[in-house]
């Protein structure tokens, strides 16, 4: 797989990313966070996402058990990527950031059971 851009709205933000499954592994999910961000996201190892461009005009925001660290353009406000709760080795990049991409391509996009998540559990 060849390397892709990946960009917010306002272009301050630049990933350079190289999906090992392309745009394939795309996946929204259903936690209390994504849901209402409605973004469907694709999986990058994390030796596979690199900012080029605007580091420095990144958010951060976390909450609960504050694993998982969600960016976001601090000009635009567009999600660019996340540091999975779930694997900590792997970031999903919002699959509408990709340059050249539609995500409406890739529909009908499978869900992630965020809502009972396998670090939630008990026991």
């Amino acid at each position: 797989m060849s390397a892709m851009r990946a960009s917010c709205h306002c272009g301050a933000v630049v990933l350079e990313i190289d999906p090992p499954e392309g745009l394939a592994s795309a996946r929204r999910c259903d936690c209390s966070f994504c849901r209402r961000r409605g973004a469907a996201a694709i999986t990058v190892p994390v030796g596979r996402l690199r900012v080029i461009r605007g580091a420095d005009n990144l958010t951060l925001y976390q909450w609960g058990t504050k694993t998982a660290r969600h960016y976001f353009c601090k000009t635009c406000g567009i999600y660019t990527h996340h540091r999975r709760r779930s694997d900590p080795n792997e970031y999903g990049v919002n699959l509408g950031t990709i340059e050249g991409g539609n995500p409406r391509d890739h529909e009908p996009v499978p869900w992630s059971d965020g809502v009972n998540h396998p670090c939630d559990r008990k026991g």
